[in-house]
């Protein structure tokens, strides 16, 4: 039995989880100590995680778990969360890719579902199941609900997810480097996930959802943390846009009535009474802010940009380097 175990650990697909963070030494030892906790083989995967200008540096917190796992720091200037993602894809050596963030716990089966999900469909972009695991925090609850409710609403077709979020993914790494990892176009925006995905689905590869691939978030805000959140992303949402007119999608528009509607009956089904009429309420006010973002972008952000940093950019400081 040994030996049988041993033939399947070098067997196992080889992961690199790339973990981005800024100021979150505490969220990110817990994300650090689930990734510990894996059931997958340890001499199979690495993390490589990518510190995006924390004061003071987290190299103390990833070496606090040398002993019990294969992990890495890579530091960077904060660039933004999607081209710290593309350094992390740049230093790692492992076959796949998994992505998690740092304010995020992995379950137990996490790697091996993914395992088993890339071992028969090597093509695929895949994602799982995110949990909110603050349900005393409306906010932190309201913006899960929205996701799940997006997850639902574009990832219909069996195969052809096109809405997959960047703290819960996984893929070839060659085959994402095919593709050309996160688009650095959204350095300082949300946006460079749901991206990856329209872009995954343009050059006809699958993608879709892993059920036993669960992460669980734990997003600490109030209502102005919520209200930055949602401006963020009508910055992103921008970007997109201008990627997908560039793919030839002249169709990109509001969605329709329904759409929103069906948004706002959507925290039924988590909560009564109060409460899922304070998370329609705060669905309305992500809305706004997400308009005013995209709009914010479009005539004043735009202007303010810097230049970006692609995957094959220079990757940053390793931790330890003088």
């Amino acid at each position: 039995m040994g030996q049988d175990t041993r033939l399947s650990a070098r067997r196992a697909l080889s992961f690199s989880v790339v973990v981005p963070t800024r100021n979150r030494h505490t969220q990110l030892a817990e994300c650090l100590a689930s990734l510990a906790a894996q059931d997958y083989p340890a001499d199979r995967f690495e993390v490589v995680v990518v510190d995006d200008g924390s004061d003071p540096p987290i190299s103390t917190v990833a070496r606090s778990f040398e002993h019990r796992i294969a992990v890495r720091v890579v530091r960077r200037q904060h660039d933004g969360p999607g081209v710290a993602r593309n350094a992390g894809v740049a230093a790692a050596t492992g076959d796949c890719i998994a992505f998690t963030d740092d304010d995020c716990t992995v379950s137990q089966g996490w790697l091996s579902a993914y395992a088993k999900a890339l071992a028969e469909h090597p093509d695929a972009l895949l994602s799982g199941p995110i949990v909110n695991g603050l349900d005393d925090n409306v906010f932190a609850r309201t913006s899960q609900v929205l996701v799940d409710y997006l997850y639902g609403y574009y990832n219909r077709n069996a195969g052809r997810a096109t809405f997959l979020t960047s703290n819960n993914l996984a893929v070839s790494r060659a085959k994402l480097r095919e593709v050309g990892g996160f688009d650095p176009i959204f350095v300082r925006a949300a946006g460079e996930d749901r991206e990856l995905s329209s872009r995954w689905a343009h050059v006809g590869r699958p993608a879709f959802v892993v059920p036993d691939a669960v992460v669980t978030h734990r997003h600490h805000m109030g209502l102005q943390g919520f209200l930055r959140q949602h401006f963020g992303y009508g910055r992103g949402a921008l970007y997109f846009h201008i990627k997908e007119t560039e793919r030839g999608n002249t169709n990109v528009r509001i969605e329709p009535r329904s759409f929103y509607t069906d948004m706002l009956r959507a925290p039924r089904a988590h909560a009564n009474g109060l409460a899922a009429t304070t998370m329609s309420g705060l669905l309305i006010v992500s809305q706004a802010a997400n308009t005013a973002g995209y709009f914010w972008e479009k005539h004043i952000g735009r202007k303010r940009r810097g230049p970006a940093s692609g995957m094959d950019a220079p990757q940053g400081r390793h931790d330890g380097d003088d």
